[in-house]
């Protein structure tokens, strides 16, 4: 490892700017109304993420802007790997830039989507292993539970854990608790609705093509 290793570098900062603005790129948004002609922060659950999509436009759309919305945190950390493969500070800013861009996109009024598939995007860039285990545990309570984000926020904070158990950097074990804080902030009315007994369940969503 360098000595630059935590160095901070002001050359990092228009990637930080880039990674922010792919970020706050509305894909759930924009393909609602190419496709739809409806704007999808008016329906359902009124946010611009993959599950909205696909209770509310269709299933193929949601699969559609899952993977537009995962390439927003993954290029970003694959592009600024390539540049500064020993830089685990200014890889996990860049991350988290992506990821503040999604949840806070100028484009939506400093609003935006929930930032998970961003958060996996990034992650797996950052270690494939433990975040494909993250993604089992998402995908494990989805199938007990059949909530979605209840799999979000598990999955979320069960990341910084198997990072840890493989051993990457410090840094990016902060920066893991950092986004998992975030993703629980933006699932703050989902956790009441899941204490009330309210939240609606993945196998209720709306039937379309």
């Amino acid at each position: 490892m360098s000595a630059d290793t935590w160095t901070w570098n002001h050359y990092w900062l228009p990637l930080f700017a880039s990674a922010y603005i792919l970020g706050s790129i509305p894909f759930g948004r924009i393909i609602s109304r190419r496709v739809a002609q409806t704007d999808i922060t008016r329906r359902g659950s009124r946010n611009i993420g993959a599950t909205n999509v696909a209770r509310e436009i269709g299933m193929k759309w949601g699969v559609l802007t899952l993977i537009l919305d995962l390439s927003k945190g993954l290029v970003p950390a694959l592009a600024f790997r390539f540049m500064y493969p020993e830089s685990p500070l200014g890889l996990s800013l860049v991350g988290l830039c992506a990821l503040l861009g999604h949840q806070f996109t100028p484009f939506l009024g400093f609003h935006g989507g929930k930032g998970v598939a961003t958060a996996l995007g990034f992650f797996m860039a950052v270690s494939p292993p433990a975040t494909i285990l993250a993604l089992c545990v998402f995908l494990i309570t989805v199938y007990l539970w059949d909530f979605i984000s209840l799999g979000s926020i598990l999955a979320s904070f069960s990341l910084p854990v198997f990072l840890a158990v493989f051993a990457r950097p410090g840094m990016m074990i902060a920066a893991s608790l950092v986004a998992a804080g975030l993703i629980c902030l933006k699932h703050k009315d989902n956790l009441h609705r899941l204490l009330s007994g309210t939240e609606r369940k993945w196998r209720e969503r709306k039937r379309t093509a």
